[in-house]
């Protein structure tokens, strides 16, 4: 499995935890890469914040907004590397997984973001929404170049909404 895990410490001990998960697929994607390889090197420690409003606002307007954006403004078309094992690099990847999506009745919708950890060039968000009809997290991880994304890695996975307690709102 490939996951992505969230603690909250408080008094140095577990006060709240966040996941997602998905199995390790054995090839890798349309680019040649893996969903757990890439940059692993946080630099720009400078930049957290910058870094963390940039993807905040790419997916308050694009993904949660609907809004049609020039999104050379907040991903860098010459270097986008994909780790989805979906997509290929670049904005042609990242435009075809979501043309392909949408014809087969998954079309992507976050409806709030419920998580965001930043340090320096790494930003990871936690996201519910839906994938077609499914309830859906979305957990991204995000690196930055120069004030703009030039990596991603994701976790898209279905949200349980069967036997959960009366009143649970099956999202963050």
């Amino acid at each position: 499995m490939v996951a992505f895990d969230v603690f909250r410490i408080e008094s140095g001990r577990i006060a709240e935890h966040w996941d997602n998960l998905i199995p390790l697929r054995d090839a890798p994607n349309l680019a040649g890469r893996t969903q757990i390889d890439g940059s692993i090197e946080v630099t720009d420690l400078n930049e957290t914040e910058a870094n963390k409003a940039l993807v905040i606002d790419l997916l308050e307007r694009m993904f949660i907004g609907g809004e049609q954006l020039d999104i050379t403004q907040f991903i860098n078309p010459a270097r986008y590397l994909q780790h989805n094992p979906d997509a290929g690099d670049g904005l042609d990847g990242l435009q075809a997984l979501m043309q392909a999506n949408a014809a087969a009745g998954m079309k992507m919708r976050y409806d709030e973001i419920g998580i965001v950890v930043a340090e320096g060039n790494f930003v990871l968000t936690g996201a519910s929404g839906a994938l077609g009809e499914q309830p859906t997290a979305f957990y991204d991880l995000w690196r930055l170049e120069d004030g703009l994304i030039v990596e991603h890695w994701d976790i898209i996975a279905p949200i349980q909404t069967e036997n959960l307690p009366e009143g649970y709102p099956g999202k963050f």
